[in-house]
């Protein structure tokens, strides 16, 4: 019913607009869209400083995306692994609590996400 999209050949909006009384807004979007993917809260310490953060593969970004909140209003967005060039169809967190990555490269990679 509504959205921020827009059609891809001709450009026209979709849907009643972007916003509609009774619907909540989105805590975040992109424009142009980064085509989001699979998703994960990280939970686990394996990374300082970005434990209850989510990340989110960027198919159409080819990068991972990490963002920060302050309770449910995002203040910071990072694009991590853009060097890539590979589109990241999914996120998940392991039980060792690494993140691991999933790319649609024709190999179709999985990686394992580690601090620098």
């Amino acid at each position: 019913m509504v959205t921020y999209g827009v059609e891809y050949g001709s450009g026209k909006p979709i849907g009643e607009g972007t916003s509609k009384a009774g619907m909540a807004p989105p805590v975040t979007y992109w424009v142009p869209s980064i085509a989001p993917s699979g998703m994960a809260f990280l939970t686990s310490s394996r990374y300082p400083g970005w434990e209850g953060q989510l990340f989110i593969g960027a198919l159409k970004g080819q990068a991972l995306v990490r963002l920060q909140f302050d309770g449910q209003r995002v203040v910071r967005e990072e694009r991590l692994v853009t060097d890539l060039r590979e589109r990241i169809r999914d996120v998940r967190q392991g039980t060792d609590g690494w993140l691991y990555l999933l790319t649609d490269s024709t190999e179709g990679r999985i990686l394992r996400l580690t601090p620098r």
